[in-house]
């Protein structure tokens, strides 16, 4: 009996422990298109194979197109979200080549919570 006890406390502190790292809050700023992040910002093309290390990552092949709809700022300027089709999240800028500048001027805004949540067939996931 206590060691079915212990089995499951294991697994509750690694549920836990996922949960807290795809919720984590990965820069409090990003740069946008407009202040509703609602315009595409750039058409850019994958230069590297990338797998992301969870649901809120963008993964993609070598030569695939992405739309990129905003750039984090200040803590973590090196990760960028865009779509590929469906598919909707994070990839590392350098891991792409702009193709074309779609604005103007980029808006720096808040990030909320919401934007480092899993995105599962139009619906947030919230674990």
């Amino acid at each position: 009996m206590s060691r079915i006890l212990d089995q499951r406390i294991l697994l509750l502190v690694i549920s836990f422990s996922a949960i807290v790292q795809s919720t984590k809050v990965l820069s409090k700023w990003k740069k946008c298109g407009d202040p509703e992040c609602e315009k595409a910002m750039s058409r850019v093309q994958a230069t590297a194979d990338y797998l992301g290390p969870d649901c809120r990552y963008l993964s993609f092949k070598t030569g695939e197109e992405i739309i990129v709809y905003s750039k984090l700022s200040r803590e973590n300027e090196n990760l960028w979200t865009g779509s590929k089709g469906k598919d909707f999240g994070y990839f590392p800028r350098d891991a792409v080549k702009v193709e074309e500048v779609l604005i103007g001027e980029e808006v720096e805004v808040l990030t909320k919570e919401t934007d480092f949540l899993c995105l599962h067939e139009d619906k947030y996931t919230f674990e």
